[in-house]
């Protein structure tokens, strides 16, 4: 690790590995006297790279044909509007189940502009105090055209591990915070959305998995760098994409490849969750708001015991090159997300950190 740990909830931390190749290819890729992000979107060269990340993104989420695969501009919020304006018929409805911060963002953005929504409270506070899912919430009501789920809250600290029973329903996930962190059944869904900027790449880039035979439905007034039919159309090119993001998200999942795939990756995050919650679990000077069964593999959410200390605490974290560990603006407190990126000897260093700071302020 050359600078620091970066627990940074997104953008976050990249492996070093791939940085390293961008950075030297970007100046000169591949010999042809230019760099990677000065290279027209429709070359045979970027074109190229362009189709080795689909390729590599399907062979490693076993994305079956049926689906495409979109590679778009923007981030989560844009998609937040896509998901209605692509699926949400005039006049009808859709069921929002409501974890935590970005789920709710997501149903409000519905319900605000495009249509009925109907908000499901998922994520109840437990007379234990704890935050717990709810899976008996998530009920599709007669007539939703889908359900939504955001897999893995960042803000809150919350994980699904289990998927609802939508029945014909399509089933919509965010997974900008654990796609690829773990396998999972492409098949189970409708649609799955996942900013880059969180395991992926850079920011700026979004990803759409969708089951094609839900493509061609957009509303009229539907923008067409929105609209999930035109993008496919036209290979993700109808506009100039993120160039540079989209070749980081390849040289990204070659990267998972050669770990192993995604039954290696789930062994490594379980390993570091493991670690960083089993050391809060045994230590009173940190509290854990989230049920055990419940807790993000990604983003460890905490606070200390007197948080008056926070300030200090992320005084001597950064002075110990441990960056990112403010919690999210909405909830306070800490949160130390360790996505794919992260290795278990950063984690490591982390544990270190939060028992000496514990020790001395006990």
């Amino acid at each position: 690790m050359s600078k620091a740990w970066n627990f940074g909830a997104g953008p976050s931390m990249l492996p070093p590995e791939v940085m390293e190749q961008a950075q030297r290819e970007f100046l000169d890729f591949h010999g042809l006297g230019i760099g990677i992000v000065e290279m027209s979107h429709r070359s045979a060269e970027y074109t190229a790279v362009a189709r080795e990340a689909e390729f590599l993104l399907r062979e490693i989420l076993d994305i079956p044909e049926d689906y495409a695969v979109l590679f778009e501009q923007g981030g989560g919020r844009g998609q937040f509007a896509a998901v209605p304006l692509n699926l949400l018929p005039e006049g009808g409805h859709a069921d929002y189940f409501v974890t935590g911060h970005w789920s709710r963002c997501a149903y409000k953005e519905c319900a605000e502009r495009y249509g009925k929504a109907i908000l499901h409270e998922c994520a109840p506070q437990g007379t234990d105090g704890l935050y717990h899912v709810d899976y008996s919430k998530m009920q599709v009501t007669p007539g939703s055209a889908y359900a939504y789920v955001c897999l893995n809250e960042t803000v809150n600290g919350i994980e699904m591990f289990e998927l609802p029973d939508t029945g014909d329903v399509p089933l919509i996930a965010d997974m900008s915070s654990n796609i690829l962190s773990r396998p999972i059944d492409v098949r189970k869904f409708g649609a799955i959305i996942f900013g880059a900027q969180k395991h992926v790449a850079p920011a700026g880039l979004t990803v759409t998995i969708v089951r094609r035979d839900l493509l061609g439905h957009a509303r009229q007034y539907c923008p067409s760098v929105l609209d999930w039919s035109v993008l496919s159309q036209y290979d993700s090119m109808y506009n100039t994409p993120n160039t540079f993001s989209w070749y980081m998200a390849g040289l990204d999942f070659k990267w998972i490849k050669s770990l192993g795939g995604l039954e290696a990756m789930e062994e490594r995050n379980k390993a570091k969750a493991e670690l960083l919650y089993g050391f809060m679990d045994q230590h009173p000077f940190y509290h854990l708001p989230i049920a055990t069964e419940c807790r993000s593999r990604m983003n460890c959410v905490f606070t200390l015991k007197d948080e008056s200390l926070n300030p200090e605490f992320l005084k001597q974290a950064a002075a110990e090159h441990l960056i990112g560990l403010k919690g999210h603006k909405v909830l306070g407190g800490m949160r130390a997300s360790i996505y794919n990126a992260m290795p278990i000897e950063g984690v490591q260093v982390l544990v270190s950190f939060l028992d000496r700071f514990a020790s001395a302020h006990s």
